[in-house]
This record gives C-alpha cells, structure tokens and sequence, in this order.
C-alpha cells in the first residue's frame, strides 16, 4: 500500500513545490491599463492608415490581440463608470451625458470599484490622469474609492500646459491638478501627457514587487483642451507631422504621438523592473473621436459611420488591444465582442479574485476564456445607450443592430474624418523601417515585416463599395443593419426583416424599463472656482464644514461680543476712579481755602 502511495505523493509534492514556488505578486499579474480620450478609429496605425504612425501601440497590437469588435459606451463619463464598476451605465444611472464640473453628482457611492476589488485582494493601486467621474464631495474622489494614489485631473478636461479648466456654459475657470487630494501647482508649465507619461513610470520604477500592481492611466490626449486653445502639443512633436496638410490633423497627431511614446516608456520600464513576464498591458479608445461639433479634434472613425455621441459604430466601436505573455494566443486579430464593462470581471478572474459578482445581459462578463481562445464563444449583446436627452436607442444582438433616432439633428449621422490622399501619409517602407527599429519597442518583440503585413490586413476595415445602400432615417423611423457584413451601416434592412426589428425593440424597452433613473443634477454656482481660491475643489463638503461651524461662530462672534462690553465697562470704571484719585488733593485745598 505505502509501495503504491509513494509516486502518487511525489507528485502531489512536486506540484505543491511548482506551485508554492512562485511569490504571491507572480501570482496574481500586474495589470496596467491605459485610456486614451477621444481617440478615433483610423487615429492609430494598427488599423491600416500610415497617416499618424504609433509604433509602440502598434508593436503592442501586433506581438498581442487585436480587439476588432470593442465596444465602449459614446461618451466619457459613461464609459469610465462602465469600466470601474463592470456594469453597464444604464444599470447605474450614468447613462445620461457626462458630468459637467460644476454638476453636484458622480457615481454612486453604493457601487464597489476596480479598485478595491483589486486592493482588498492585495494589489496596489494607482490611477494617472483624468477621473471625470464625480468631485462635488471628496467622498467621490478617486482616493476614496479604492485607489491608492492619484495623479492628475478630477473633471473632463483641462488645458495641457497650465491645467486649468474653462467651462463652456459660465466663465469660471480653475485649476485642477491634484496629487492626491492637494491642489499641484509645481506642475504647471508641463505639458500633460509628458506629466501624465512620467507620472505612470516613477510609480512602476519605484513599485515594491512584493504586491502586484494596478495601475490606471486615463489620458487627457488626444481630448481638446479649453475652447480658446483646444488643440496643443509641443512645436517639436508637430514638426515630425510636417506632411500632413491640414493643421488641425497635424497637432492631433503630435497628441496622438506622444501618446505612443508613453507606452513605450512603460513597457520599456516594466521590462527593466522584471516585472513584464506577468504583466497585462490593455490599451483602448473611452469612445470615439469627435471630428465636429463641440470638443471636435480632427478625429476620424472612417470608415465608421458617426461620431462620439451617437448611436453609430464611429461613437461605440473603439481602437483596442490587450497584450500579455500570460495570454497564449497572440499576433492575432480578434473579432470577438468584447464590451468595456467586461474588464472587470475579465481582469478579475486573471487575477483569481473571486469576489466579482457575475453579470448580467447588457454588464460585464468574464471574457479571459475568450481571449485565450478564438473557438470560444463570448459576448452576444451590446446595448449601447437609451439616451434620455436626444431620444435615442442604439443596441446590437448576434451582430444585428437596432437604431431608433439620434444626436444633433443627425449632423454626426455620417461617414466623417475620411483621410487625404497618399501625400498625406509616410511611405509603407518608412512605416516599417519605424515599427521594427531598435528604439522602439517593437525591435526587441522578434516582429518580422510578413507577419505584420498579415495582422495588419485583418485589422483593417474595409466596406464593400458595390454594395447598394438602403438608406436609414432613424428620426422618421428605426433602422436595421447586420454589422458583420455591413460594418459601415449603409444597408438599412428594417423593411426586409420587420420580425427582427420588433425583436431588437422589445429587448430594448425591456432594458430601458429595468434601468435606474440618470443620476445627473443641475449646475451649481457654488462651485465656481474663484470662491475656492481659484482651484475646482469637492465645493459642498467646504459649505458643509462652514454650515457646520456656523453656530459656533455665533457663539464665538456673541462671547466677543460680550467680553468688549465687559472690557469698555472695566476700562470706564477705572478711568473714573483714576479720575477721582487725581482731583481729591486738589479739592481738598480748596476745601481748606
């Protein structure tokens, strides 16, 4: 009986050792996150366009998954709270726009974040850059919320060099930087996205590898700045873009560039760190780029359909990527629906945190399955928004889309950013002569140009020219469009498949009746920031504190009050004794006369 035991309790021995063998940070992997704002579709390189070349990105993309079906909620606000909480904006009421700075609301208070999900199971947390998700009381602020530094801004955008916020609708204007929770003013003069780059490299070169890491970086770029000066980047940077005609696309592109030099930097110092063998590196777009109207960059979704802000596939279709040694499948493109609400739980799991809750239709799902495998079935629904303000409905089921009404008079309803000509653009060889160069980070990932040119043709979206549109009018009346065949959403198929409409429709009011009510809050002018010392700050926990004060200060005010009378009574008293004792002698000898 021992004869028989003995093998079977050598293994069990030898797979506790290869198991016990590795620390509790190799574990659990590193996982760093990195959000670009309002970036558009063709505004990377991975998918086909030589017009802004991003090599680090690129190299990322290409040594890893391309993530060609990741759909993000159209606007920003929505789409953090979706990644934070692993749910779908609708289910928590952050469905309805974004917060404006001087709004009293953000997410609710009630819904557990990444982060301490992640802390709790023994990682330590940091966000870098924009939060946007609610600062009118501190209790909202990003360290109150599980991480455990933050770096940057609290509302939706600020100026790159000296970091203030100037609101559209009023005059205020404010800083907001913040390290933590105290005001940064040496920062200023810096512009953002270096800050930002660095920012997210000190904490990796100083990080105790003992824990593992999360870190969050939420970029300002390629987002406009204030509406005096929307567009800026260093005149070094814009010079590298010098054949790109229009202006306007030349600076996005220095934005987008610096970007890219970012990421090369964090991977350059994860690799330096040891710690890139069990790192995650996800990389994607918060929604897509504006290319009109307010905050436009000169974005393009091409050839999506819309823009930011609108129910079509140029708002909610976003450039991504994942990239890790931890994944087996890799240099692949996948075309897998992946929504950003999934993360949660899909980080989760590769980090064998247990105590996500799973979710529902329309929220977050465990997609760590889905990556390591293209045989696997993932996501089939994607609601993108019931927006209360426009109307509109905008929702996707096994690759049929249903569309009923839209943003902005339907200004953004077309095919938008389509880029110039080849003059426009850096010849094929320079592109590749740049994404396999030893100075980025590409030349150390063993790419070679036939594997690349293989990924990158699968990336690249292309729409069937000869096919004839049917056109879609979603104010007059709802639209159908099978997304796989027809990425571009030119053929409205409603009248051929009325059964499926009324499908599609049903399930949206479904979802709409089971949503929370917007928690959005009108403007405050109590938060203006020349009342608070010029700085965007958590305003009613400052009225709070002086509601809170305020009858003391009345008691104060009154004991002072009382004590000058006690005072002027004393100083009259001895005044006129004084006064008496001095005239006495002299009385006294007229009394004697």
């Amino acid at each position: 009986m021992m004869k028989r035991a003995g093998p079977y309790l050598v293994t069990l021995w030898l797979l506790w050792l290869g198991g016990g063998a590795s620390t509790a940070h190799q574990e659990r992997p590193n996982i760093v996150i990195i959000v670009a704002d309002d970036l558009g579709w063709n505004d990377v390189s991975f998918h086909g366009s030589n017009q802004i070349p991003t090599p680090n990105i690129d190299a990322l993309a290409y040594d890893g998954i391309i993530l060609n079906r990741h759909y993000v909620p159209p606007l920003c606000t929505p789409s953090r709270a979706s990644l934070m909480t692993g749910k779908h904006p609708m289910n928590i009421g952050m469905q309805d726009h974004v917060i404006i700075s001087d709004e009293p609301w953000g997410l609710g208070l009630d819904q557990k974040l990444m982060p301490q999900y992640f802390r709790e199971a023994g990682y330590r947390t940091h966000l870098v850059g924009k939060w946007h998700l609610g600062f009118f009381r501190r209790a909202y602020t990003p360290t109150y919320r599980g991480f455990d530094s933050h770096f940057g801004y609290l509302g939706p955008y600020i100026d790159y060099w000296d970091h203030s916020l100037q609101m559209n609708e009023t005059s205020a204007r404010g800083l907001d930087m913040r390290r933590n929770t105290a005001v940064n003013y040496d920062a200023n003069g810096t512009y953002a996205t270096d800050l930002f780059n660095d920012e997210a490299v000190r904490l990796i070169d100083s990080h105790n590898r003992s824990k593992p890491l999360l870190l969050v970086l939420t970029h300002l770029a390629p987002h406009t700045g204030n509406e005096d000066d929307p567009l800026q980047a260093p005149a070094d940077e814009i010079a590298k873009f010098d054949y790109i005609q229009d202006p306007k696309r030349r600076t996005l592109a220095a934005m987008v560039s610096r970007i890219d030099t970012g990421v090369g930097r964090i991977y350059r110092s994860l690799e330096r760190r040891r710690m890139l063998n069990n790192t995650i590196i996800l990389f994607y777009a918060d929604n897509g780029a504006p290319t009109l109207g307010i905050h436009a960059n000169s974005g393009s979704n091409y050839p999506l359909r819309g823009q930011k802000y609108s129910p079509w596939e140029g708002a909610v279709r976003g450039a991504a990527l994942i990239w890790s040694p931890l994944l087996p499948r890799k240099r692949v493109v996948s075309e897998q629906w992946i929504h950003v609400s999934d993360w949660l739980p899909t980080l989760g799991h590769a980090a064998g945190i247990q105590s996500i809750p799973a979710g529902g239709p329309i929220d977050g799902q465990n997609q760590w399955l889905t990556l390591q495998s293209a045989s696997v079935d993932g996501r089939t629904v994607v609601m993108h928004n019931v927006d209360r303000r426009y109307g509109y409905r905008s929702y996707m089921k096994q690759g049929w889309k249903y569309i009923n009404g839209t943003t902005a008079r339907g200004i953004y309803d077309g095919w938008l950013g389509q880029l110039s000509d080849q003059e426009d653009q850096i010849p094929e060889e320079d592109y590749f002569a740049q994404l396999l160069n030893d100075s980025f980070i590409g030349g150390s990932m063993l790419l070679s140009e036939e594997q690349v040119r293989e990924v990158r043709q699968n990336a690249t979206l292309r729409c069937a020219e000869d096919v004839q549109a049917i056109p879609c009018e979603p104010l007059v009346k709802p639209c159908l469009f099978n997304v796989v065949e027809d990425p571009c959403e030119r053929v409205n198929l409603a009248d051929e498949y009325p059964e499926l409409l009324k499908d599609l429709q049903s399930d949206v009011e479904r979802f709409k009746r089971d949503a929370l009510p917007p928690r959005n809050q009108p403007s405050d002018s109590r938060s203006d920031p020349a009342l608070h010392n010029n700085t965007w700050t958590w305003w009613q926990d400052e009225m709070d504190e002086q509601q809170h004060m305020a009858p003391y200060i009345l008691y104060l005010a009154a004991a002072i009050e009382i004590l000058l009378i006690l005072i002027v009574l004393w100083c009259g008293h001895r005044y006129c004794t004084r006064s008496r004792t001095k005239t006495e002698p002299k009385d006294a000898k007229l009394a004697n006369k």
